[in-house]
Order: C-alpha cells, then structure tokens, then sequence
C-alpha cells in the first residue's frame, strides 16, 4: 500500500463521480424541458384549433340562419299576397251578396248559392290566417 496513491486515487474518482452526476442532472433537467414545452405547445395548440372550429361552426349556422329567414319572409309574402287576394275577394262576395239579398224573389235561389260561395271563400280565408300564424 502506497500512501501517495491513495489521495490520488480518491481525488480522481470524486470528480469523475460529480462530472457523472451533474450531468445526468443536466440531461434529466433538459428532458423535464422538453416535455415541459411538449405540454404547453400541445395546449396551445388545441386551444388554436378549438377556437377554430367554434369560428367555422358560427359562420355555417349564421348562414343556416340567414337562409331560413330568407326562406320564411318569402313565405310570408307569399301567405300576406294570397290572404289579401282572398280579402278582395269575400269583399266582392259581400257586395254581390247585398245586391242579390236586395233584388232576390221567391223564384230565385241564388242567394244559396252566394252564402256557399262565401262560405267557402271564409274557409280558404281562415285557413291561409293559420298558416300565417304559424309561420309567424
């Protein structure tokens, strides 16, 4: 047994222990980093691609909804044209009524005949106003 190879000896291995260890300290810190900026790069990500999508879904179902309004006021326009035809008409129908209630005798049955018409034409009336309830 030497005694001057001894502190050598222990000397060289503490440093080559410390170098060791340090530098799997340094790898494990560098790995704790890059998982560190895998997580937050996955979250902003996600984040970026979710508002995405919410921005896609707004647009389509603003259209949707531009497109069923259009859709409705056309029906609308429709149903108010065809119920003021229709008003048009009962009103006809009310003044030729009048005139043959005035002018009718026994011998004439076209007073019935008028009250059907009428009566018909109340019910398409009736009918078109539900509708446009509906729609409404």
């Amino acid at each position: 047994m030497k005694p001057s190879a001894q502190p050598s000896d222990t000397h060289h291995t503490r440093s080559t222990k410390s170098k060791a260890g340090s530098s799997i300290k340094l790898f494990l810190v560098m790995w704790i980093v890059l998982i560190a900026l895998g997580v937050i790069g996955t979250y902003y990500y996600s984040n970026h691609l979710q508002r995405q999508m919410i921005d896609q879904l707004q647009t389509h179902n603003q259209q949707q909804i531009n497109a069923l309004k259009s859709e409705y006021e056309k029906q609308l326009t429709t149903i108010s044209k065809e119920v003021s035809d229709l008003q048009g008409q009962v009103q006809s129908f009310n003044e030729l009524l009048n005139f043959t209630k005035d002018n009718a005798n026994d011998k004439t049955d076209n007073s019935n005949k008028l009250y059907t018409q009428l009566s018909e034409v109340k019910k398409q009336l009736e009918t078109l106003q539900k509708k446009m309830d509906l729609l409404k």
